[in-house]
């Protein structure tokens, strides 16, 4: 039954009462005929006993099938249809209604529906929202009320506790929504993957079990292999620290495919960096039986915030030969909070360093949410800022380029991929980097493979133990700005730029 297509179904309703009341206007002529005839078989039958008799009697008796009849009060096949469709009737009314107002509720003006029609666009689900709200309306309801056809709110990057924190530990799961819980985290996870099920193109993603996730995760530690000589570096990290001899073996990224037009002198480049507690503490690689942890083991490593520091080193001297842009590139941290600490360059890299504090949970929104917001006060003049979802790009506005560097998976992951996968004005280049030898660290760099693989505005690059810090900036770079960079020239940008005072 089309709810957006009552007048149709008024019409059917017309035809079957205008049925009904025929049936029943028949039945009634039949009913009042018999009525008649009876009452008149039981006038001569009362007569008959006065004559015989020579007394007046008053009682006659009635029939019992019409007494039957009028206790039951059988209807037709016709009534009862016209009874059961206009209870549909009103039922597809409330639900049209409901749905209307809540639509003109949460999007009250053009600009939020211009908003949210631009977010569906991008997410690639405008036909699949289309086709739900025509085909299937009480999902649709339901998951219009959960917030899945708009984008996050910025106000809940900030927030510890929001709606999609949420856990669901129901077995029946969200009503409306999923038919049973699928072991999701919480309601951002299941939103994430009720998207990219459903997304113009792409197939079913199921959430592996953790079994199966550390299966996948010893799989991809087993392809690592010995990184290419010519990127060696005797002022590499680990050889500076004399950490253990040589590299560690490293998972060979993908070959890069661009996608997004390559860097312009216009893009704006920014360091975005988790400085979690884990960042700082002493390499500890878990020991397995089976599936249970037993232990644990010192990996012969720097700690992850001393690589972090070289890679971006190496990254920002080298961007800014290409870019020729030698004041320097913002940095942003994030951990419970994010901090705009300054901007990098090769001059004042030791001194800008030095803010950099360590301590703390992985709330990767946080930082996205100052990253975005400096974005846009640089050119605020080619956007527009929304109450509730905050800045949006125009069509002017310069690509946001973030490079992305931590060392696990942050509290709020999903809710920062949900929040890219409806952004076409930025790209991120996202580095991991770990501990030797851990099945953690490889889950996590599949999971952002995983990522990687959906948005086409996101890349992925990670690097374990001793890290060939020259191999790791190269691909981070062929990402960054989006085409294939050779190797001589990336020998060209190492060198840090000529400085005049």
């Amino acid at each position: 039954m089309n709810i957006w297509d009552l007048e149709n179904l008024d019409n059917s309703r017309s035809i079957v009462t205008s049925e009904a009341s025929s049936t029943s206007t028949k039945k009634g002529d039949g009913g009042l005929a018999y009525n008649k005839s009876e009452k008149s078989g039981e006038q001569s039958s009362a007569s008959a006993v006065v004559n015989e008799n020579g007394e007046a009697s008053s009682f006659s008796k009635p029939s019992r099938f019409v007494t039957l009849k009028k206790a039951f009060s059988i209807k037709s096949p016709e009534e009862k249809a016209a009874i059961k469709l206009e209870k549909a009737l009103v039922q597809c009314r409330q639900l049209r209604d409901e749905i209307v107002q809540e639509e003109n509720g949460r999007w009250p003006d053009t600009e939020w529906r211009q908003i949210v029609d631009a977010y569906q666009n991008k997410v690639g689900m405008t036909n699949t929202i289309a086709q739900m709200r025509q085909r299937k309306p009480l999902q649709y309801l339901h998951m219009l009320r959960a917030g899945y056809f708009e984008p996050i709110p910025v106000a809940w990057a900030n927030q510890i506790s929001n709606p999609l924190k949420f856990t669901i530990d129901a077995s029946a799961g969200w009503r409306g929504i999923t038919p049973a819980w699928r072991g999701y985290d919480d309601t951002a996870e299941e939103r994430l993957y009720w998207v990219l099920n459903h997304r113009a193109g792409t197939g079913q993603r199921l959430k592996p079990d953790i079994i199966s996730a550390l299966d996948m995760a010893r799989k991809r530690m087993a392809s690592a292999v010995e990184p290419p000589p010519v990127y060696f570096a005797a002022d590499d990290t680990c050889h500076l620290q004399h950490t253990s001899e040589g590299y560690s073996k490293q998972v060979m990224p993908p070959p890069f495919r661009p996608y997004d037009v390559p860097e312009t002198a216009s893009d704006n480049s920014v360091i975005l960096l988790d400085v979690s507690g884990s960042m700082d503490f002493e390499p500890m690689r878990p020991l397995y039986d089976e599936y249970l942890i037993k232990g644990y083991t010192r990996s012969t490593q720097p700690k992850n915030r001393d690589t972090a520091k070289a890679i971006i080193r190496r990254f920002t001297d080298a961007l800014a030969n290409h870019d020729h842009n030698f004041q320097g590139y913002q940095l942003t941290t994030f951990a419970n909070h994010a901090d705009y600490v300054g901007v990098l360059n090769h001059q004042n890299f030791e001194k800008v360093w030095q803010n950099v504090r360590f301590g703390g949970g992985t709330r990767v929104m946080t930082g996205w949410q100052k990253v975005k917001e400096l974005h846009f006060q640089k050119y605020s003049a080619s956007a527009t800022y929304h109450p509730v979802y905050g800045w949006q790009a125009g069509p002017e506005t310069p690509i946001l380029r973030v490079l992305l560097l931590l060392d696990g998976e942050a509290q709020d992951m999903d809710e920062f991929e949900l929040d890219l996968l409806g952004l076409s004005w930025v790209h991120v280049t996202i580095f991991l980097v770990g501990v030797d030898g851990c099945p953690h660290h490889h889950r996590h760099a599949n999971e952002l493979q995983r990522i990687s693989e959906v948005n086409p505005h996101v890349s992925f690059v990670d690097a374990q133990g001793n890290t060939p810090e020259r191999f790791v900036t190269h691909e981070l770079l062929k990402r960054h700005l989006g085409y294939d960079l050779s190797l001589q020239e990336f020998e060209e940008m190492e060198d840090p730029p000529a400085y005049t005072m």
